[in-house]
């Protein structure tokens, strides 16, 4: 984090209270995807006692950014003390430091719901095509599949294959069978590699 963000953290001492420092984070938290709106600035400027913007903006970057690093790298939350500077006061560390892991499990938790669903495959079909006309074309495989998502609805997709792809697909299906039966029950793996189809 820039050295000249941290120079305004100390404006949270202006907070009276703990509560009033985690409603701000809170409150940046809940909007992290929209930003906070005209209500939730002018409260957080009076719980800081600031006149204006000038002070509050650079102070919410700052937060917003601390958040970001404690929810998304993967600090523990013993790392936690360890993402503040020298400079910034030891009470102040001592209290974000203790928000920061209250927050922590249920912030990543909000992450990974908010993550995206990925469709289902419900069938799959195929049939076998010439590519045009012209003769001394290959033939080719167009597949078919219906994808469902958790909202139920449906989607489908069409693509082609000649046999040199649809060989290089095989292979790596069968490396992804593979690799699932190796996991054997360890979900918490993620383990991926790509093939590319030209």
């Amino acid at each position: 984090m820039e050295h000249s963000l941290w120079n305004h953290l100390p404006l949270l001492v202006r907070a009276n209270t703990k509560e009033s420092v985690e409603y701000i984070l809170q409150a940046l938290w809940r909007t992290r995807q929209t930003g906070l709106d005209s209500a939730d600035r002018l409260v957080i400027r009076d719980i800081l006692q600031l006149p204006n913007d000038t002070d509050l903006d650079p102070l919410l970057v700052c937060l917003r950014m601390l958040i970001r690093r404690c929810v998304y790298e993967n600090v523990s939350k013993d790392e936690i003390r360890k993402c503040f500077p020298e400079e910034v006061l030891p009470e102040l560390q001592r209290l974000l430091t203790l928000l920061l892991q209250k927050f922590q499990t249920e912030w990543r938790a909000d992450v990974f719901k908010d993550q995206v669903d990925f469709p289902r495959l419900k069938a799959m079909t195929w049939n076998m095509a010439n590519q045009d006309a012209a003769e001394g074309t290959d033939p080719v495989a167009v597949i078919s599949l219906k994808l469902q998502n958790d909202t139920q609805s449906h989607s489908e997709v069409k693509f082609q294959l000649g046999k040199d792809t649809l060989e290089t697909m095989v292979k790596s299906m069968y490396c992804i069978r593979d690799q699932l039966s190796d996991l054997g029950g360890a979900s918490n793996k993620q383990l991926s590699q790509g093939t590319d189809i030209a």
